[in-house]
């Protein structure tokens, strides 16, 4: 039996990426949309949210200088980018996907209609949600909770490069670190652990929606959490 009916997995840009840090891995996005099709195969609802941080670091990278909305606005387009390619790469397993942007462009994907969104998952087919918000000065993650209520998720699968869940200091600097089963949302924002923007935790906290944070590293983890093995840090949630 499933764990969840309708989930939102949230990937970041780098996570695309692969060991090149830069651009799209072709072989690393076609393994992720390789598990996302078996999880699709097991009657799954499935919303997909992309980073663009592989193609346009704003304002901590590429953007110094630049003026922040703008900054933001590109950013958005580098996670229409990412959204294409994982679409084509869903589309080539065999899995119908439809992209829908915050941002209206027509000839490549359709317009975030929240209704039409439900209605595709409903039919099985996913959907990846792009160009964050439509709005600068909101992240993806913000992006990622936003649509979780907005479609009334289950959850929020959120993977992570290099760390197999929540740990209260920075595992590849403290060997000590001690690695979080569960938290509540409350203490993610008092220790400041940054798994998220408090502007994203604080949504998934009004809404009660949990987030599972796992390592993205192993693109099966994906079908493990959404069967519901216990692997990664749940925060929030019963």
């Amino acid at each position: 039996m499933n764990e969840f009916k309708r989930v939102v997995i949230k990937l970041s840009g780098e996570a695309l990426a692969g060991d090149k840090g830069y651009g799209i891995d072709p072989v690393v996005v076609e393994n992720i949309a390789k598990e996302i099709k078996k999880i699709s195969e097991l009657g799954l609802e499935i919303a997909i949210v992309n980073g663009g941080g592989n193609i346009w670091r704003g304002l901590s990278g590429s953007a110094k200088g630049m003026d922040r909305a703008t900054a933001d606005y590109m950013g958005m387009l580098a996670t229409v980018i990412n959204s294409l390619a994982l679409q084509d790469a869903l589309e080539n397993q065999g899995v119908n996907t439809r992209v829908q942007t915050a941002i209206e462009m027509r000839q490549v994907a359709e317009p975030y209609i929240r209704r039409k969104a439900i209605r595709h998952m409903e039919k099985g087919r996913v959907v990846i949600f792009a160009s964050g918000t439509g709005n600068p000065y909101f992240s993806t993650d913000t992006t990622a909770a936003l649509r979780a209520a907005e479609i009334e998720a289950d959850a929020i699968l959120m993977g992570k490069q290099n760390v197999d869940g929540v740990y209260d200091s920075d595992p590849k600097i403290n060997a000590a670190a001690i690695k979080f089963d569960c938290l509540q949302y409350i203490e993610v924002i008092q220790r400041g652990l940054g798994i998220m923007d408090s502007t994203a935790i604080s949504l998934c906290m009004d809404n009660n929606i949990p987030i599972i944070v796992f390592n993205i590293d192993d693109p099966e983890n994906i079908y493990r959490v959404a069967k519901g093995e216990k692997i990664g840090t749940i925060v929030g949630g019963k």
